[in-house]
């Protein structure tokens, strides 16, 4: 077999290893490292129901079948802050706005207006909206400026491939969810592993990463297997978010120096009976709550030194649609929590729900971009410097209006 043959026919095998992978090591003053895990939810999650503006009439009126009203019921939204409420079905995150480790940055997201799914994720990930010819993703130019063994496995993401948000020059593992997470894959075989090993045996850069992947992933996939000896019965159990979650909390709060993680979630595009406080979006809302929980709860002390942001491509349209669901909208709500989060307090400026204040008459508008929250994040919790901000985000500089105070700088 010729080598670009055989090359072409490892990258088919799913999960071919993604030989990309990464290091960083963000450290603060004293040695506490600094850990970072975003969570896609690929789909455009709805985010006016994420995060109800109950006392807004308007609300009710755009949404007679799916909107959530405020109260005490199992149904009902959770009050926030006397204007926004919680969607029931994130009950599990609750104390978490109570300590104030939980913040809300409403009507965010990408300037750009695209409702394609495609190009909004891929403007997210690459962190340059309105630019389709931007390669590499926004956290693999966060890996090039922070300093760090450029050997060990410092940054994964869970999920079917490696995300474009983290693919780039700096390298970064790839895990796979479920059952397939720990199945032996072609490049583990010892003949196919010794052929590639042959092939990059040089000092080429090529070769350089595929030797740091390699390694990289002998010593995630060692920690996975070593986390599944204590699971029931030994079975993997990453089927659900919660699982998954508990196993990006222990690579990270172990001594293996995870710092970065992506987990991404599908099955947000509700535009078919999207229900209210119960329904198709509360049964996804629940399991994303109590997988949060369930990585605040593993992660122990080393949440303090973690901060977690969940993000979608875009919001939904303000009106329910005829078939009891939402459409591709505009501005959404952003997630942030962790130990230097300043939270129990909904971000961003949100000038109401009147016809005349959407988005071309039909969404949210985005008056907050999402890359302010996530430079907010760098600068405060990664401690970068303007000019390496400059590199994540090339051509943009961010305003921190509406996320001053967001975080503790450390």
């Amino acid at each position: 077999m010729k080598r670009r043959q055989f090359l072409d026919t490892m990258l088919a095998a799913p999960l071919w290893c993604s030989m990309l992978t990464s290091a960083w090591s963000a450290q603060v003053p004293g040695g506490r490292e600094k850990r970072l895990v975003v969570v896609l939810l690929r789909g455009a999650v709805d985010g006016l129901n994420v995060l109800v503006p109950y006392t807004d009439g308007h609300y009710y009126d755009y949404r007679p079948g799916i909107a959530i009203r405020e109260g005490r019921s199992d149904d009902r939204a959770r009050d926030l802050d006397g204007r926004f409420a919680l969607h029931p079905a994130l009950a599990a995150i609750m104390p978490l706005w109570r300590d104030r480790s939980l913040a809300f940055v409403q009507c965010c997201g990408s300037p750009d207006n695209t409702r394609s799914h495609f190009e909004a994720q891929a403007y997210m990930e690459s962190g340059t909206p309105g630019v389709r010819t931007t390669a590499d993703g926004w956290m693999n130019r966060l890996l090039s400026v922070l300093p760090g063994e450029k050997d060990a496995p410092r940054a994964v993401s869970f999920g079917p491939v490696l995300p474009r948000i983290i693919k780039g020059k700096a390298p970064a593992t790839n895990v796979a969810v479920g059952k397939a997470a720990t199945h032996a894959m072609p490049l583990d075989r010892p003949v196919v592993s010794a052929a590639f090993d042959r092939l990059y045996r040089g000092d080429d850069a090529l070769a350089r990463a595929y030797r740091e992947g390699q390694k990289g992933r002998r010593t995630v996939m060692a920690e996975l297997a070593a986390d599944m000896e204590g699971s029931s019965m030994g079975a993997p159990g990453i089927r659900s978010f919660d699982n998954t979650a508990r196993r990006v909390a222990r690579l990270i709060a172990r001594d293996g120096g995870t710092q970065l993680a992506v987990v991404e979630l599908g099955g947000w595009d509700t535009h078919v009976n999207q229900g209210s406080g119960a329904g198709q979006l509360a049964n996804r809302l629940k399991p994303l709550g109590d997988g949060l929980m369930a990585l605040i709860r593993a992660l122990g002390h080393t949440y303090k030194e973690t901060v977690i942001v969940v993000m979608s491509e875009f919001g939904r349209t303000v009106r329910e649609n005829g078939n009891g669901g939402t459409d591709h909208g505009h501005g959404n709500a952003m997630w942030v929590m962790g130990g230097s989060v300043r939270g129990g307090k909904v971000y961003g400026d949100c000038p109401g729900l009147a016809e005349d204040q959407l988005f071309e008459g039909r969404d949210l508008p985005v008056t907050t971009d999402f890359r302010d929250v996530c430079a907010a994040v760098l600068r405060a919790h990664i401690g970068l410097s303007t000019t390496q901000l400059a590199h994540v985000f090339p051509a943009y500089r961010p305003a921190f209006t509406h996320t001053a105070g967001l975080l503790t700088p450390w």
